[in-house]
């Protein structure tokens, strides 16, 4: 039952966030497709790959699969955000207030307290990214309304903005560090079979959902150190 509830709610944020972007993107129906096709053939890709077991692979040795799906589409942001104006610039029109928004579907990350009292996860990992989650996505809507009656404000939100990177990059560290079998397993668990995240619904979290939020947070950031401070 939690697996179903889990397929139906990831797919849901994975529409909601991607649709929500290519809406607020400013320009003509090209830039929207071109996001909403990205996204989607990204998503497809991930959910193809899980589905097939790659991501179980031990073909890359110490370099988990779902690392590399991480990485990839951080460094394919950052290098287009470099070397392509106009793509730079679309990321810094995008409003704040709604990249922060989007962050309150982390709450969602209470399925890895579920899977954790499932017995299904267990160690630093599920607490780590379970709580961190909760605790950035119901700070968002806060932090919205704090710099709307602070328009200058920058040190608030950047701290929630900070808080919310290091949940995801602690997230990721402990999941790669709690993968049974790998060389990079320091946390014995005692959870037999391979981590819930290698497969789907919830391979979606590390292959599509935490790319696009570090992405976001990467966007806030800049956006943020534009800002006119307070006088």
């Amino acid at each position: 039952m939690l697996d179903q509830i889990g397929t139906i709610v990831l797919v849901a944020a994975v529409i909601v966030n991607i649709g929500a972007l290519a809406a607020a993107i400013c320009g003509g129906w090209p830039q929207r497709f071109l996001l909403l096709a990205t996204g989607g053939l990204w998503s497809g890709l991930a959910v193809m790959l899980a589905g097939s077991g790659a991501l179980l692979s031990a073909a890359l040795g110490p370099v988990p699969p779902v690392g590399v799906l991480v990485i990839v589409p951080l460094l394919a942001a950052g290098l287009a955000a470099a070397s392509w104006p106009a793509f730079r610039a679309t990321l810094l029109g995008l409003p704040t207030g709604l990249l922060i928004g989007l962050n309150t579907i982390r709450v969602l990350g209470f399925f890895f307290l579920l899977l954790a009292a499932a017995g299904r996860l267990a160690g630093p990992f599920p607490y780590s990214a379970g709580w961190g989650d909760v605790i950035t996505g119901g700070l968002a809507l806060p932090v919205i309304a704090y710099m709307a009656r602070r328009p200058g404000e920058r040190i608030v939100p950047q701290i929630w903005n900070c808080f919310g990177t290091l949940d995801l990059f602690a997230a990721v560290t402990l999941g790669a560090t709690s993968a049974q079998g790998t060389p990079l397993e320091i946390f014995h668990t005692g959870v037999p079979g391979p981590l819930p995240v290698q497969n789907l619904p919830w391979s979606l979290i590390p292959t599509v959902l935490v790319p696009f939020y570090l992405i976001l947070h990467g966007t806030i950031f800049a956006q943020l150190r534009r800002r006119p401070a307070i006088a």
